[in-house]
């Protein structure tokens, strides 16, 4: 009897926990979701805008302002990662939509050097190699942490090549970069959704649960973003 009721008591949490990931892991993706939307509705907003009034876009790309586009979602992103422990769920939540709206503006240049189709097929690229491969990360038994430092280092390799080929402007190296670019972020995707995962906890308060959320959210968001900008470069078709 005794055994009976430990098995029925651990089934029981065992099915508890596994509904407190799920929808643990749906608020994830639910505020990426809603992220990568401002992303599209900030670009493809600025986009309009500046054709419709070229001194806005001489104010956006052709001022110092210019560089404050380009700098401020480094910035964001890096204070929302070092502060977020000390935010409130909201106060993070609010702060990721605003980088994910600021990113967008940043990335309307994308939109005016590549032509539109090229760039949406580059998007459902992207997205559906997102996907499988964050199911895969979320579903696999085996343990990615040991790929989790090789792909680390490999980015940081891809950022020092990228700074080099600023200097060189060699064609093969921007090509060579994007395969490499798409295929580590690739392997991020699939790391850092087991990552997201591993650090669910049923005992969580609510707060910590949801900066966790919002975390995990913002993780997946930059490996989405990232594949998308070497993707684009890699089959995008320029204006």
């Amino acid at each position: 009897m005794q055994e009976n009721r430990y098995a029925s008591s651990v089934t029981g949490q065992s099915v508890s926990i596994d509904a407190g990931l799920r929808s643990y892991m749906l608020g994830v993706y639910n505020h990426m979701t809603t992220a990568l939307a401002l992303t599209g509705f900030a670009a493809f907003g600025t986009k309009l805008m500046v054709q419709a009034n070229p001194a806005f876009g001489q104010l956006l790309f052709g001022t110092p302002l210019m560089y404050v586009i380009m700098f401020a979602p480094l910035a964001m992103v890096m204070w929302i990662s070092f502060k977020i422990n000390s935010m409130s769920p909201g106060k993070a939540r609010t702060l990721f939509y605003i980088y994910a709206t600021v990113m967008g503006l940043s990335l309307s240049t994308i939109l005016f050097a590549f032509t539109g189709a090229s760039v949406a097929r580059a998007f459902f690229i992207t997205a559906g190699a997102f996907a499988a491969l964050s199911i895969f990360g979320y579903t696999t038994k085996r343990d990615l942490t040991a790929l989790g430092g090789f792909l680390i280092v490999g980015v940081v390799g891809l950022i020092l090549a990228s700074i080099v080929n600023i200097f060189l402007a060699s064609s093969g190296m921007e090509f060579l970069i994007s395969v490499v670019g798409v295929l580590l972020f690739a392997g991020l995707t699939a790391y850092d959704t087991q990552k997201v995962k591993s650090i669910y906890y049923a005992g969580d308060s609510r707060e910590v649960a949801g900066r966790k959320s919002i975390h995990g959210a913002l993780t997946l968001y930059l490996d989405f973003i990232n594949m998308f900008l070497f993707m684009v470069q890699l089959l995008g078709n320029r204006e």
